[in-house]
C-alpha cells in the first residue's frame, strides 16, 4: 500500500482516511474492513456501526 493512500491533501491541510488505533497511538492505522476497523499490530477489533 502506497503512503499516499492513507492521507488527503487538501490545499495546505493533511488529514488521515483511517482510524488511528487507540491502543496504539499516533502512527498506527487501522485498515477498514467493510463491516470493521483491525489493527494489525496488536489485534484490536472495532465493529462499525449501521
Amino acid at each position: 500500500m502506497k503512503v499516499s493512500s492513507l492521507y488527503n491533501v487538501d490545499g495546505d491541510k493533511l488529514s488521515r482516511k483511517n482510524k488511528i488505533c487507540p491502543r496504539c497511538g499516533n502512527g498506527v492505522f487501522m485498515a477498514d474492513h467493510g463491516d470493521r476497523y483491525a489493527c494489525g499490530k496488536c489485534g484490536y477489533t472495532e465493529k462499525k456501526t449501521q
